[in-house]
C-alpha cells in the first residue's frame, strides 16, 4: 500500500520527482543506483572517445597516465556508496 500525498509550499504544490542528485551521486525512489552507474559509465565512455580523437600517437604509458586521470575517475567516483565493501 503506498500513500500519496500533495506537500505544498507556500500555497504552491511541489513536482514529485523520481530521481534525486546529492554530492553527484544520483538514485531513484527506491535508493537504486543504477541511474548513477549508467551515468559514469557513460561520462568514462566519453573521455576515452576524447583521448582517442585527440591523442593519436601515444606510448603505452601516456595512454595509462591519461587513463587514470580523465576516465578512472569518473568510474571511481562514490563507488562505496553503491558498492559497499564487505
Amino acid at each position: 500500500m503506498t500513500i500519496k500525498s500533495d506537500y505544498c509550499l507556500n500555497n504552491i504544490k511541489l513536482e514529485e520527482v523520481h530521481t534525486v542528485k546529492d554530492l553527484g551521486v544520483t538514485f531513484n525512489d527506491h535508493l537504486q543506483f543504477k541511474d548513477h552507474c549508467l551515468d559514469k559509465i557513460k561520462k568514462a565512455y566519453a573521455m576515452l572517445g576524447l583521448i582517442k580523437r585527440n591523442f593519436n600517437l601515444l606510448c603505452r604509458n601516456s595512454f595509462v597516465m591519461l587513463y587514470k586521470t580523465m576516465v578512472r575517475s569518473h568510474l571511481e567516483y562514490a563507488n562505496a556508496v553503491w558498492n559497499p565493501p564487505s
